[in-house]
């Protein structure tokens, strides 16, 4: 039993992905998220790139997808009107290669879903 442990362990983390499939909520209360977009880049807590699959929306740093439905999201925001109201700013990028996370401190609080 001893043995087993640990490798369960590691065998439970290495599998672990972060996904940012995420659906757009039409109020408040619905979402997970309040985030608001913002018009410079380097205003924003997090640059976001829009893939257009779901399996290509991997890892926790901004390469997001947004399906059909809610059932289909790791998570949901909603779009705020004011900076204040957020969780986090974005600001969507026009390259994939550009996606990440600006304000690691946001990164850390807004603690995203991991899907094992």
């Amino acid at each position: 039993m001893r043995k087993i442990l640990p490798i369960l362990t590691i065998s439970l983390f290495s599998h672990t992905i972060r996904s940012q499939i995420v659906f757009k909520e039409n109020a408040d209360f619905k979402a997970d998220y309040l985030v608001f977009e913002v018009d410079r880049e380097y205003k924003a807590d997090l640059l976001v790139y829009i893939v257009d699959r779901d399996y290509k929306a991997k890892g926790d740093e901004g390469l997001w997808f947004f399906p059909d439905g809610d059932f289909k999201a790791n998570f949901t925001v909603f779009f705020v009107d004011r900076d204040y109201k957020a969780d986090f700013t974005v600001f969507f990028v026009d390259r994939e290669y550009k996606a990440s996370w600006r304000n690691k401190t946001k990164m850390l609080e807004q603690n995203l879903p991991v899907l094992e």
